[in-house]
C-alpha cells in the first residue's frame, strides 16, 4: 500500500503564518498539495502562501463563517484531502492567585475557546467539505485531519489550568472523532508537542540563553524541538494511510515538572 499522494490536493492549515502550522504548510506543499493558510496574521501568512503558492485566508478559528470561507478557498484549489488545526494561544493565570481571587473566568474561557472549539470548529467543516470528495484508493480514503494538542494536556504546570484543559479536550476528542469520521474515511490524530524553538521566545543573545536553559529539561536530545520535526510527524499522519486515531507525543522524552 503506498503512502497517500497529495499531488493535485487542497489542504488547510490554521496558525500557518507562523511556527509549527508554517512548518507544516511548506512540507504540505512540498508534497505537491495546493495550501491554504488560515491565519489571522495577514501579513505573515499572505508572505507565507506566496511563498509556497497557497493562498491566504483570514481566519479566526472560532468563527464558523471564518471557517467556511477557508474551507470554500481550498475546495476551489482541489478536492481537501489534509486539515491541519495548528492555531492556538496560552494565557497564564492561576487558580488562585496569590491574593486568594479566583482566575477570571473570562479568561479561561477564552483559552477553551480558541484552543479546543476552534479546532472542532475548523476540523468539522473541513470533513464535511473531505466527506464529498472522491475516494482516493479501494479503502475509501478521503482525507486526513491533524490536530496539534500540547504535552500540558497530561503535564500541565502551574498557571496553566486553562491551556491544559483545552489541549486536553483535543486529546479526548480524537478517538470520537475518528470514529464518527471512519464512515466517511477521514483519518484522525492529534500531535502533542512539547518544548518548541517558537518566535514566542524572542530574538537576541538573552532568548538564545533561555532557551538553551531550557533545552537542559529535555530528556534527549537536550534541546527545543524545531517547527520542522512536529511537521515531519504531522505529515506522517496525514501520508500513511493506516495512522488512525492517535495521540502522539513529540517532546523528547520530557516530562514537565510543576514549574
Amino acid at each position: 500500500m503506498p503512502r497517500v499522494n497529495l499531488q493535485g490536493s487542497s489542504s488547510i492549515v490554521t496558525g500557518g503564518a507562523s511556527g509549527i502550522g508554517e512548518a507544516c504548510a511548506r512540507q504540505l506543499a512540498e508534497a505537491g498539495s495546493k495550501v491554504v493558510i488560515a491565519d489571522l496574521n495577514e501579513e505573515k501568512g499572505s508572505q507565507v502562501a506566496s511563498e509556497i503558492g497557497g493562498v491566504f485566508v483570514k481566519c479566526d478559528v472560532t468563527k464558523t463563517e471564518d471557517a467556511d470561507a477557508a474551507v470554500a478557498a481550498a475546495t476551489e484549489l482541489g478536492p481537501l484531502r489534509a486539515c491541519v488545526n495548528s492555531a492556538g494561544l496560552g494565557a497564564p493565570g492561576r487558580t488562585i492567585n496569590r491574593d486568594n481571587e479566583p482566575l477570571d473566568l473570562d479568561k479561561f474561557s477564552f483559552v477553551i475557546k480558541v484552543n479546543l472549539i476552534g479546532t472542532f470548529n475548523v476540523l468539522s467543516r473541513a470533513a464535511a467539505a473531505m466527506a464529498q470528495t472522491e475516494a482516493m484508493d479501494e479503502d475509501g480514503s478521503r482525507g486526513a485531519i491533524v490536530n496539534l494538542a500540547s504535552c500540558a494536556a497530561f503535564d500541565g504546570q502551574i498557571g496553566q489550568a486553562s491551556y491544559s484543559a483545552s489541549k486536553g479536550g483535543v486529546v479526548g476528542m480524537t478517538l470520537p472523532i475518528a470514529r464518527d469520521l471512519s464512515v466517511s474515511g477521514i483519518r484522525v490524530n492529534t500531535v502533542a508537542p512539547g518544548l518548541i524553538d517558537t518566535p514566542i521566545y524572542g530574538e537576541g543573545e538573552h532568548a538564545e540563553a533561555f532557551k538553551a536553559h531550557l533545552g537542559q529539561s529535555v530528556l534527549f536530545p537536550k534541546r527545543l524541538g524545531h517547527g520542522e520535526e512536529l511537521a515531519f510527524a504531522v505529515m506522517e499522519c496525514i501520508t500513511n494511510p493506516y495512522m488512525n486515531a492517535e495521540v502522539i507525543r513529540m517532546d523528547g522524552g520530557i516530562r514537565m515538572p510543576p514549574k
